[in-house]
């Protein structure tokens, strides 16, 4: 296992940015940016050994600082993944308003947040990098000061491990996640309808028409979201079923089987035609499977060319979209005295 570090470039506010690269012994390699904990790449062989990078991004810092705030390539998400229905919420019998910027909605912490503020960062042994944050309280709209811990950790086991911690001085709401889209192709691949997936889920959130869970936790069976087994993504993308269109394709919160706070598989990815394939563990209740529908063909990615729709998949390990509005979720509430821990595995073989 090596740890590489250098210089990633500098902001327009002219503070400097870190790149750490961590390899293992197989020569898989993840890069990863002080500004916003950016997964830059992930270097992943395929059946014949070849490594080719299976995430989506830009090629400079350039284009993270100017574009991650709409397609949040890579970035650690905060104060809260997901979205905030009108940007209010109440707490301890108090409002707080955030911005918004998802139509009537708060998503991903605001149009400032944490994927586009800058970490610090420190090397953990060879095989891991830790990144700080401090969050003022107040900032987004949210009250409390908030301390973040996120440690990237890189494994001989071809696992990409993030594990998440954070205290505050006031009670507040957290939720905590890393927004990197994969194509298991390669980065340029293309569409990854012909990616097999399965999720670990009975059930789901559905949604209205701005994307905000109805409160209902409805099974999946009989739905185009039933990933039960192994299902090509792009065999019922197109289906006329209400909940695809309202999302443009699959961007759905998954209720995960199994006990949050313990480490269990949330999902499978694999890709033919190359044999890679991605297993997502997660200790959180959630996972937001995204298809790439907003990826509209105006942004160009880290090798040169223009990413369109279903060019890239998330896979958002997470609490419940609008979780604080909708009291029978899993509670975000994160207390003074508590400390918030969650924990993603990103395990890469072949099938």
């Amino acid at each position: 296992m090596t740890l590489q570090t250098g210089g990633a470039g500098t902001l327009a506010s002219g503070e400097a940015v870190q790149r750490v690269t961590l390899v293992n012994a197989h020569g898989v390699s993840v890069g990863i940016l002080s500004f916003g904990g950016i997964i830059e790449h992930l270097l992943a062989p395929d059946r014949d050994g070849r490594l080719a990078n299976i995430v989506l991004g830009y090629a400079d810092l350039a284009g993270y600082e100017a574009y991650n705030g709409n397609t949040h390539f890579g970035a650690l998400i905060g104060r809260y993944a997901n979205r905030i229905a009108h940007g209010r919420f109440t707490l301890d019998g108090a409002e707080y308003r955030l911005p918004v910027n998802d139509g009537p909605n708060s998503l991903h912490g605001g149009p400032e947040g944490f994927g586009r503020r800058l970490w610090t960062m420190a090397g953990v042994g060879e095989d891991a990098v830790r990144l700080t944050l401090s969050s003022p309280d107040g900032e987004a709209g949210y009250p409390g000061k908030l301390e973040i811990e996120v440690v990237y950790r890189l494994t001989d086991d071809n696992e990409l491990v993030i594990e998440y911690a954070a205290s505050c001085d006031a009670a507040t709401v957290l939720n905590l996640t890393n927004h990197s889209y994969f194509n298991l192709a390669g980065e340029a691949a293309g569409s990854i309808e012909d990616h097999v997936i399965q999720i670990e889920a009975d059930r789901y959130t559905p949604v209205d028409d701005s994307l905000i869970p109805t409160g209902d936790l409805a099974p999946v069976e009989g739905t185009p979201l039933d990933f039960r087994s192994p299902t090509r993504i792009g065999e019922r993308v197109r289906n006329g079923h209400e909940q695809i269109a309202l999302g443009r394709g699959y961007d759905h919160n998954w209720v995960l089987n199994g006990d949050a706070g313990i480490l269990r598989r949330a999902a499978t990815v694999h890709d033919p035609r190359s044999g890679r394939a991605l297993t997502c563990l997660t200790t959180q209740p959630g996972l937001q499977f995204y298809s790439g529908n907003f990826l509209d063909g105006t942004r160009t990615g880290t090798s040169g060319t223009l990413y369109r729709q279903a060019d890239g998949l998330c896979l958002e390990t997470q609490h419940f979209p609008d979780s604080p509005n909708q009291p029978a979720f899993p509670s975000t509430v994160l207390r003074p005295g508590e400390t918030y821990r969650q924990s993603t595995v990103y395990r890469l073989h072949l099938i």
